[in-house]
């Protein structure tokens, strides 16, 4: 399990390690790092996903390891409450950013629309009130990106819980 705790309220992520063992062993490394800690909620859609994991309090990019291989044909669904690795148009270019669906997204799931889809590697077990409270905050256009939160919402601390 992978306790987020953020400025909204904590979020309890079980991985899926024999589904996604790439994805999940990355977000892991990325926990045990301490890389997501400060770091925010920089994408936030209402009926959509709230994406984070990538970019500091300023809104500047933080710098990443290498992008992993792309596992959406696991069979793992883009459901309310299923974490998916965030990537660019590119099939194998997801990194550290990843979201949280707050939606059936089943139009993410693999083949997707680009013959690839988007990874999903767990599951929310506990906090989906935290993550429908940061789905729901106001958002705005800040540095060049759309639907930022107006109020911050920052990932404060992650950890792997025993």
């Amino acid at each position: 399990m992978i306790k987020l705790t953020t400025s909204l309220g904590s979020i309890l992520i079980e991985l899926n390690e024999e589904k996604a063992p790439i994805s999940a062993e990355n977000f892991k490394q990325y926990v045990k790092d301490g890389f997501y800690d400060g770091t925010l909620f920089h994408r936030v859609i209402q009926g959509f996903m709230i994406q984070g994991g990538g970019m500091n309090e300023e809104m500047v990019a933080k710098p990443t390891r290498e992008t992993i291989e792309n596992e959406a044909n696991n069979g793992l669904k883009n459901e309310i409450g299923s974490i998916a690795m965030a990537r660019t148009s590119a099939p194998h270019s997801a990194s550290s950013q990843f979201f949280i669906n707050t939606a059936n997204n089943s139009f993410l799931d693999y083949p997707g629309q680009d013959g690839w889809g988007y990874c999903v590697f767990g599951l929310v077990k506990e906090g989906m009130d935290v993550v429908q409270k940061i789905e729901s905050v106001k958002t705005t256009h800040r540095n060049g990106h759309m639907d930022v939160p107006v109020d911050p919402v920052v990932i404060i601390k992650a950890e792997i819980l025993p």
